[in-house]
Formats: C-alpha cells, sequence, structure tokens
C-alpha cells in the first residue's frame, strides 16, 4: 500500500483495526450485492487461512483481522472487490455511481478508468483485549451512530450477531 503513512508493525500474531475506505466516502454497500461481494472475498481470504477475521462492519468497511502478511492481503482484498465491484456496476449500468468513481479517481492513475477504494489503508495494532473489545463495540454501533438501524443487531453486515451467539453471514474468531 505504497502510499499510506500508517504501517503494519507485527502483523503475524496481533490483531489490526483495519479502516479501508471507498474513495470519497461513496455509499456503495446498501446495495447487497456489492456487499456481498466484500462478504465473499472476506470469506475466501479465511477459507484459504490468508487472515484471521475478529469483527468487521461493512459499511465504511471496518475490520479486525490478522493475517502473516496483513499488508499484502488488504491490497489482495482491494483489488479484486474493485475490480469485481466495478464490473457489477458496468454490467447493471449503473453510470451514476460509474460517473463519480472517474470523478474522484487521483489524477495520477492514469492506467484505469475509475478508482474504488482510497489509497491505502488505516492499520491500527490492538495491543490487548481491552483494546479489542472497545473496537468491536465502536465498529458494530457505527450503524446505529449513523441512523441506519436502531440495534446494532439489525445491521446485517456485520459481525455483532456472531458474538450476540447468533449466526453471523461470516464466522469470525470470537474473543470470549
Amino acid at each position: 500500500m505504497g502510499r499510506s503513512r500508517y504501517k503494519v508493525i507485527d502483523s503475524n500474531s496481533q490483531p489490526y483495526f483495519v479502516t479501508c475506505a471507498v474513495i470519497n466516502w461513496i455509499a456503495l454497500f446498501g446495495k447487497a450485492e456489492l456487499a456481498q461481494i466484500v462478504l465473499d472475498s472476506l470469506s475466501f481470504l479465511q477459507r484459504q487461512k490468508r487472515l484471521a477475521l475478529y469483527g468487521y462492519v461493512i459499511l465504511e468497511n471496518h475490520l479486525i483481522v490478522s493475517a502473516s502478511n496483513l499488508s499484502e492481503e488488504i491490497r489482495n482484498f482491494k483489488s479484486f472487490t474493485a475490480r469485481s465491484i466495478i464490473d457489477f456496476l458496468e454490467e447493471h449500468k449503473v453510470q451514476y455511481i460509474l460517473d463519480r468513481l472517474e470523478f474522484y479517481k487521483k489524477q495520477h492513475k492514469k492506467d484505469q478508468r475509475y478508482q474504488l477504494w482510497q489509497e491505502g489503508f488505516h492499520p491500527q495494532i490492538i495491543p490487548d483485549e481491552k483494546m479489542l473489545r472497545q473496537k468491536l463495540e465502536d465498529i458494530h454501533n457505527n450503524p446505529v451512530r449513523r441512523g441506519y438501524v436502531d440495534d446494532p443487531a439489525h445491521w446485517r453486515y456485520s459481525s455483532y450477531r456472531n458474538y450476540m451467539g447468533q449466526e453471523g453471514l461470516l464466522s469470525v474468531e470470537l474473543i470470549q
């Protein structure tokens, strides 16, 4: 993630709070098919044992993850999901969003027409269980703070249900 000022220090064992943001904070993930692309990509990385997922909310894409090479896995995740989402938008002729992805694309990205994700990602190491629990609570309550739902359990694209003993859309490494 070349232009990011944030660095992964020890991605092998420590969980990280990761923010991946859509360019200009365009709200894409209210569309179930686009959220599913993100879920499928995370599920693939889990099945391949390339990423351990502790928590997530697909809104601005906050993740709590660990991986042996976190920077590479996030780069792969963003590249795959960007290509898949742009292909979906082109196939379904969602020109309004495509126009915005083209308009907000960084000028130096001459080899591509659209840019989906902001450059880099913001990894924040989670040194202990107390901070891990705090970050989980924060991300799970984001949809409530935004006014999308009244209860975090009502936001489908989140690991909150997993932590409430219910089945979630993705499995997570639960913190007891």
